[in-house]
């Protein structure tokens, strides 16, 4: 590992600790049916500095796109642990509107996740590999948009209280961003798959350029 590998893995320790230490203090709860100012900043706050650092340092951007994406997509296949939201939801912690599409996005990703990373981390299904990871994206982005706007849609339904405190605050406050993230850095790989591919079929094309016609004519 080398030094943006250790200070990455310092930092995501750091920012654990952090969310995990605010959870225990109740700095995120919220007892309305949204999920509240506090918890959509620990979400967004390490995206927004992920990218900033991402844009502004070459070896930490060279640090991130040399990981293997194939890792990453397996990473996902935690997500099918969004099946606690529709329990949860069946005994009335969580509301339906938020729970149900939240929990079943995350099992469609995460079921997908082993297969996606195994057929499709190639040059050859960039397209499809990157409309994966988009998928996964939206599954976040509607996740966190419902939980912070669920008491507009149903005000006098559950609440969204259980998601403000532990063990399910670490989702929208630490795991959320964190897949989010992975998700944009196997994006930022996919599409520079095409670059490479134009490459080595332009390199095949010379090759073959070079070669008599005559040995041509006799393989065929």
């Amino acid at each position: 590992m080398n030094g943006y590998g250790k200070l990455t893995a310092v930092l995501i320790a750091v920012w654990f600790a952090l969310v995990l230490s605010a959870s225990a203090m109740h700095l995120f709860k919220n007892d309305s049916n949204r999920v509240g100012l506090a918890v959509g900043l620990a979400a967004l706050a390490p995206i927004v500095l992920f990218s900033l650092w991402f844009a502004a340092s070459d070896g930490f951007r060279k640090f991130a796109l040399s990981l293997n994406p194939r890792t990453w997509t397996y990473v996902q296949s935690w997500r099918v642990m969004g099946i606690v939201f529709v329990i949860w939801e069946a005994r009335h912690v969580l509301p339906a509107i938020f729970a149900l599409p939240a929990g079943y996005g995350d099992i469609a990703i995460g079921a997908t996740a082993g297969s996606v990373a195994w057929k499709l981390a190639n040059p050859g299904h960039r397209s499809s590999f990157i409309l994966w990871q988009m998928l996964g994206i939206a599954d976040l982005v509607i996740a966190v948009g419902l939980g912070t706007t669920v008491g507009l849609f149903s005000p006098h339904r559950t609440p969204m209280v259980a998601v403000t405190v532990l063990p399910l605050s670490l989702i929208p406050t630490f795991l959320v961003p964190l897949f989010l993230i992975f998700h944009l850095i196997c994006i930022v790989q996919a599409r520079a798959w095409k670059g490479v591919s134009a490459e080595t079929r332009q390199t095949a094309t010379t090759v073959q350029d070079f070669v008599p016609r005559g040995f041509q004519s006799h393989r065929n």
